[in-house]
């Protein structure tokens, strides 16, 4: 019993898709985005006074780490519902509650006002944003994966993934013309709230969007397929989690090591470098956001078109570039910030933002071809959002840790260049995805009572 074929839909369907998943995503990523921020500028003076400012800073970003640790939870959770009851549902639920922690995390009071039960509740409310996080991601890349054809999926299903790059630079972009328009004063004692309960607003509009479109025919597909089996055998439907492991626990190796290259140079270029540039390089926080606002500008362009190159050349060579890139570039990297010229930061963020979307861009569609339908947003959610608790979790605490304890940036590149080794053996590791069929990919041939086994996409090495 094969998998109906889905045609694709209208291109402005398509486009109306699309426009939902990254608003969607970028405003999830845009509450993310500026805490992180704010622990590297604020939170260590409101949350943990009386520290050491590096110590302080390590205390801000472990919570800032907390939120990464509740990714996989979010994953499991919104994966198998997701994987059951489809994709569009569970993507309401998210953004929900990623909106609604942000927005109470503008509300806090600080250490100063309830003392140690401040930096509790914010901890609490990481929690949380980490949790929705972790459901959101899987979801909004296969709503838009599995709505478009495979000719061009790579380019489609970049744009959910230029949520990131959008959604730190409206995080960023808010706090550089809070921190340009109000004293260091104001700022600290009332403007870093602004930010966060604007968040309240963005949310309203995003599931204004996120309501308007439909769920996605792939999945339909699989879900009527799965009701069909269910009424003609006694055989219960495997959980889709205990399913992901059994059929495909070599994807989510390749997944889990894919992003580590990807996650840590991430969090390092933009969130840590907050902390060197002010720290090290003894340049302003104005001049550091500035360059990250305007090489996530960039950052935001050249995803879609890694997306589309993946479409032309495979997924597999587009990511081996980034993942090489981002390796060689980091002592370069740093070197340029030594400089203390804004024109060298701005460079040396933006070149380590076009590797990183070399890796970001083709992740969406070659995740989502890696799994089959019913237990496609459990694996690809498991597969990325289990990495981020050893890669992007630690990876601005363990980099503040290094500047702090050797003075220098050379274990910080040698951090960041270990982890490109390991992506870039997962990438040699995996097999090439591009012009997979996902329609194809949707049945695993022991849940079908006296089927023979037919020649799955994997056994092929399509």
């Amino acid at each position: 019993m094969a998998a109906p074929a889905t045609a694709p839909p209208p291109p402005s369907n398509l486009r109306r898709i699309v426009a939902a998943s990254l608003v969607g995503t970028t405003i999830e990523w845009y509450d993310f985005f500026l805490y992180g921020s704010a622990a590297a500028l604020v939170f260590n003076k409101l949350f943990f006074p009386g520290s050491d400012p590096l110590v302080g800073t390590l205390l801000s970003f472990l919570t800032y780490a907390v939120g990464f640790a509740a990714r996989p939870l979010g994953a499991l959770v919104f994966g198998h519902y997701g994987d059951r009851l489809g994709r569009k549902k569970l993507l309401v639920l998210s953004l929900l509650l990623m909106g609604g922690a942000t927005f109470c995390i503008g509300l806090l009071p600080t250490h100063a006002a309830i003392g140690s039960a401040a930096p509790v509740l914010l901890t609490v409310l990481r929690l949380v944003q980490g949790f929705a996080l972790g459901g959101e991601w899987g979801g909004a890349v296969l709503l838009v994966s599995e709505h478009g054809d495979a000719k061009r999926r790579g380019f489609w299903a970049s744009w959910p993934q230029t949520g990131a790059p959008a959604g730190q630079l409206l995080a960023t972009g808010v706090l550089s013309a809070l921190t340009a328009l109000m004293s260091d004063s104001a700022f600290l004692a009332w403007g870093w709230r602004i930010p966060f309960l604007l968040s309240g607003v963005l949310v309203i509009l995003g599931l204004w969007i996120r309501l308007s479109v439909d769920e996605s025919p792939v999945f339909k597909a699989a879900l009527a397929q799965a009701s069909a089996r269910k009424a003609t055998s006694a055989k219960a439907e495997k959980m889709p989690l205990i399913a992901v492991f059994r059929h495909h626990w070599r994807d989510v190796l390749i997944a889990m090591g894919a992003r580590m290259a990807e996650n840590i140079s991430y969090y390092v270029i933009t969130a840590f470098i907050l902390v060197y540039a002010t720290v090290a390089a003894e340049l302003s926080r104005q001049t550091a956001l500035n360059a990250v606002l305007i090489a996530s500008a960039v950052h935001f362009v050249v995803i879609p078109l890694w997306g589309a190159l993946s479409d032309r050349i495979g997924r597999r060579p587009v990511y081996l570039v980034g993942a090489v890139g981002v390796g060689l570039w980091m002592f370069p990297f740093f070197a340029l910030i030594d400089t203390r010229s804004f024109g060298n930061l701005l460079l040396a963020i933006t070149v380590g933002l076009v590797f990183h979307g070399a890796m970001y861009a083709p992740q969406a569609a070659f995740f989502s071809e890696m799994f089959a339908t019913r237990m496609r947003y459990s694996g690809a959610s498991i597969g990325a959002q289990f990495s981020s608790v050893a890669a992007g979790a630690p990876a601005p605490l363990i980099a503040t840790a290094l500047l702090d304890h050797y003075g220098n940036a050379t274990p910080i590149a040698l951090y960041v260049i270990a982890a490109a080794l390991l992506t870039m053996v997962a990438i040699m590791c995996a097999k090439e995805t591009r012009n997979r069929d996902l329609s194809d990919v949707g049945t695993e041939p022991e849940e079908i009572p006296g089927a023979q086994a037919p020649v799955s996409a994997d056994a092929r090495g399509v």
